[in-house]
C-alpha cells in the first residue's frame, strides 16, 4: 500500500489559467524511476503540486488552481488549534529536502462549509498564499474539470509524499511518488463503500498494493 497526500490529477481538463496543465520538462523526454510499491514521480511530472507543512513537517498535499489559491483537502485542516500563521507550502519539487526550497506562508484557509469530518463529505478546502506564484517549468495549476460528471474519466494518477508501507513509520518518503488509478463505477463501489457520497470519486488498481490512503483496495478521491 502507498499512504500519500491524496488528490485527484485531472490533467485533460480547462482550467482557470491559460496555461493550466503544461509539463514542459517532463514532456521533454522520460526519466528512469525506481520502483517502490509505486513510482517515483519524474521531475516536472505534476509542477501543480504542493506540500502543506506544519512546524516544516509535510502533512498534507495540495495543487495550485492560480496564482494565489491552494486546493487541498477539508480533513487536513480541521485540526482544533491549526492556524495559518502554522502553515507553509512548498511548491516547485519534488524533493521535500533539497538544499534551496521555495517556501511560502498562508493568511487564510477556507474549509467547504458543508464539510462533514464523520463522512468526509465536501472534503475540500482552499489556502490563500501571502505572495503570489511566479509560474515556470517546475511550478504550473492545476486543470480543473470541464463537467462536474466523472462519467468519461477513466484512468488518473494519484500523487504525493508520505508513508510506501502500511503502518511503517520509517517508511516516509521526501520524493514525490504517483501511482495509477482506474476510476470505478460510482454504484458498483457504493456498494463496497456505503458511506460513499455524490461528491466522491472511487478508484482502484489490478494491484491491491496500490493505494493512497489505506482504506482497502479501493480508494476514495474527492472530485474537484
Amino acid at each position: 500500500m502507498l499512504l500519500l497526500s491524496v488528490l485527484l490529477l485531472m490533467s485533460q481538463a480547462k482550467g482557470t489559467h491559460p496555461a493550466c496543465g503544461k509539463r514542459t520538462i517532463f514532456e521533454r523526454g522520460p526519466q528512469y524511476s525506481r520502483i517502490i510499491e509505486g513510482m517515483e514521480a519524474e521531475v516536472g511530472e505534476f509542477p501543480w503540486l504542493v506540500s502543506i507543512q506544519a512546524r516544516n513537517e509535510h502533512f498534507c498535499g495540495g495543487a495550485i488552481i492560480n496564482e494565489w489559491w491552494i486546493l487541498t483537502a477539508a480533513h487536513c485542516l480541521s485540526v482544533e488549534g491549526l492556524n495559518p500563521a502554522d502553515l507553509n507550502v512548498v511548491l516547485g519539487t519534488n524533493d521535500l529536502q533539497s538544499p534551496s526550497l521555495e517556501v511560502k506562508g498562508v493568511t487564510s484557509v477556507v474549509v467547504h462549509g458543508r464539510f462533514e469530518r464523520r463522512t468526509m463529505d465536501n472534503d475540500i478546502a482552499l489556502l490563500l498564499l501571502d505572495s503570489y506564484i511566479v509560474f515556470s517549468d517546475l511550478k504550473e495549476p492545476i486543470c480543473m474539470p470541464r463537467q462536474s460528471s466523472p462519467a468519461t474519466w477513466t484512468q488518473c494518477w494519484v500523487a504525493g509524499w508520505g508513508q510506501t508501507k502500511p503502518g511503517d513509520l520509517n517508511s516516509v518518503t521526501t520524493e514525490l511518488m504517483k501511482v495509477p488509478m482506474i476510476i470505478m463505477d460510482w454504484e458498483r463501489c457504493s456498494k463496497v463503500f456505503p458511506k460513499l457520497t455524490k461528491n466522491m470519486l472511487c478508484a482502484s488498481y489490478k494491484n491491491m498494493s496500490y493505494d493512497s490512503c489505506q482504506w482497502g483496495a479501493s480508494s476514495l478521491h474527492h472530485r474537484i
